[in-house]
């Protein structure tokens, strides 16, 4: 399953409208979804299966992948697309 976080620093106002939004390129290609008030950077997340062995502190691992939104892009979907030298 692909989690998507957003950048923190838009501003987000409580009655914002959320638009369509496409991720291109990369390992969540062609994944449609909707975003509030035009984040720069999209972070895509995916779980990977981690093992431990008895007695082990459990710890959680994730891929992580980074978009960057098509700024000729003014109208929705919005558009973002794969940076694959982030992080």
């Amino acid at each position: 399953m692909l989690g998507v976080m957003d950048d923190a620093t838009t501003p987000r106002p409580a009655d914002a409208a959320t638009e369509a939004a496409v991720l291109d390129d990369g390992p969540a290609a062609g994944l449609r979804l909707r975003v509030t008030g035009r984040p720069a950077i999209l972070q895509v997340t995916r779980a990977c299966e981690a093992e431990q062995a008895p007695g082990e502190r459990e710890f959680g691992v994730s891929e992580v992948h980074v978009y960057r939104r098509d700024w000729r892009v003014k109208n929705p979907p919005l558009r973002y697309g794969y940076d694959p030298a982030s992080p």
